[in-house]
C-alpha cells in the first residue's frame, strides 16, 4: 500500500530503536530502502541510549524488512516480509516465468539456468546446453553427492524447478523420485508434459507451491536442490529454514542462487550506486532484496547444519550472460521477445545490468552447500 508505515524509529546517541511492536524494541546504526518496486528495510543491530526524537519510515508499493543483527561484533540476517507484499512478488513471478518459459525453452532447451564453462571451452549453442549439464555435475561434485548404489539419493526435491529440467536430469542419474515445485502454472504443466515424453512421469512429478512454505512432510528427502531459485525469495530465513526442515537426516541441501558481494568489515551496506544497480535488475526480474554469500552461511550456520561449504563461480559462468543476449537478438529471438509479453521484453533489457554487475564484482555466482544432522 502506498504510503504505508512499517515501523517507528528513535533516534538515539549510538543508535536508532526501532519498535516493530508493543514492547519489543530493536537497536540499529541506521535504516535504509533498497528498491524501488520492491523496497527494503536493512537494519543492523546495536545498542544504543540518550534517545531524542521519532521518526517513521514510509515504503512505496510493497513492504519487505531485512534486519541484520548481533551482538558483539556479529551479524545476523532476519527477515520481516509484508504478506500482502510476498503475494504480490509471487504473482509477478509466476506470470514473468508464465510469459518468458516457452522463449527460454525454444532457444536453450529445457535447464533454465547458468552454466558451468571450462576455461577454455567454446561457445557454442551446442557447448552452452552441456554447460548448463555441466552445471548439475559440478554442484553435485562440490556437495559430494555420492554415487554410491547404497548411498545415492533416493527422493529429491527441486526447489524452484522451472520446467523440470533438473528433476529429470536427477531422477535418471540416480534412478530416484523426484518432486518438482514452481510459482509458474505455465511451467508445472509444461514439466509435467515433458517427463510424460521422456517416460519418466513415474519418476517426477511436478505442482505449484510455494518455497517459503512447502507442501511436504518433515524430514522426506535425501537432496534439497534450489538452483537459481534463491534469489526470488523475499524472506531468506524461512527459505532456507524450509529447506531444512524437508530435508531428511543426513541429507544434502544444495544452493546456487545470484548473490551480492560479501561487505567488506569496515561496511555495513553496499555503496548507493551499487544499490541502484540492484534495484533496476529487481525491477526487470521480480527479485527482493539481495543478500550475500557470507548471510547464507550465517543462516545454515543458526540451524546447526553441518558441513557447510560456499564458493564463488562467478568467473566459470561468465560466457553465460553474452550468449543470452547474443541469443536475444537472432531472428527466432527477436520475434520469439515480441510474442512473449512486456515482462520478458523488459527481463531481456535487463541483461546488460547482469553483466555490468558481473564485471564490477557486485554479483555474485554463489554455491552453497551443507547437510542436516543425522541426529
Amino acid at each position: 500500500m502506498v504510503g504505508s508505515c512499517i515501523g517507528v524509529f528513535s533516534t538515539c546517541k549510538s543508535g536508532t530503536a526501532l519498535q516493530w511492536a508493543p514492547g519489543r524494541p530493536t537497536f540499529i546504526s541506521r535504516g535504509h530502502i533498497i528498491g524501488r518496486n520492491a523496497p527494503v528495510v536493512q537494519v543492523l543491530s546495536r545498542t544504543g541510549s540518550n534517545c531524542t526524537e521519532d521518526f517513521g519510515i514510509r515504503i512505496r508499493n510493497r513492504r519487505y524488512s531485512t534486519a541484520v543483527s548481533g551482538s558483539g561484533g556479529g551479524r545476523r540476517m532476519r527477515t520481516i516480509v509484508n504478506a500482502a507484499a510476498t503475494e504480490t512478488l509471487q504473482k509477478g513471478i509466476a506470470e514473468f516465468y508464465d510469459e518468458s518459459s516457452g522463449i527460454w525453452e525454444n532457444i536453450w532447451g529445457d535447464h533454465m539456468h547458468h552454466g558451468f564453462y571450462e576455461p577454455d571451452s567454446s561457445v557454442s549453442l551446442s557447448d552452452h546446453r552441456s554447460a548448463q549439464i555441466r552445471m548439475i555435475e559440478k554442484a553435485l561434485r562440490f556437495a559430494s553427492v555420492s554415487d554410491d548404489p547404497m548411498q545415492k539419493p533416493r527422493q529429491i526435491v527441486d526447489v524452484g524447478c522451472g520446467i523440470g529440467g533438473s528433476s529429470r536430469y536427477l531422477a535418471r542419474k540416480y534412478e530416484a523420485r523426484s518432486q518438482g515445485i514452481t510459482l509458474s502454472p505455465v511451467q508445472a504443466q509444461r514439466a509435467k508434459a515433458l517427463a510424460a515424453a521422456q517416460g519418466l512421469d513415474d519418476k517426477v512429478s511436478f505442482q505449484v507451491a510455494d518455497a517459503l512454505n512447502q507442501p511436504f512432510q518433515d524430514g522426506q528427502f535425501d537432496l534439497v536442490w534450489s538452483m537459481e531459485s534463491g534469489e526470488h525469495m523475499p524472506d531468506k530465513s524461512k527459505f532456507v529454514s524450509e529447506l531444512a526442515r524437508v530435508a531428511a537426516p543426513g541429507g544434502t541441501i544444495i544452493i546456487v542462487t545470484w548473490c551480492h558481494r560479501n561487505l567488506l568489515p569496515s561496511e555495513e551496506s553496499l555503496r548507493p550506486e551499487e544499490k541502484e544497480l540492484l534495484n533496476k535488475i529487481c525491477d526487470a526480474f521480480y527479485l527482493p532484496a539481495w543478500c550475500s554469500t557470507a548471510d547464507y552461511v550465517k543462516l545454515l550456520e543458526s540451524l546447526s547444519l553441518q558441513d557447510i561449504k560456499a564458493a564463488d563461480w562467478s568467473e566459470s559462468v561468465a560466457p553465460f550472460w553474452p550468449a543470452v543476449i547474443k541469443s536475444a537478438l537472432t531472428w527466432n529471438g527477436i520475434t520469439s521477445l515480441l510474442r512473449s509479453g512486456w515482462k520478458t521484453i523488459r527481463g531481456a533489457l535487463a541483461m546488460p545490468l547482469m553483466m555490468e554487475g558481473y564485471k564490477k564484482g557486485l554479483i555474485k555466482f554463489a554455491i552453497i552447500t551443507c547437510r542436516k544432522p543425522v541426529s
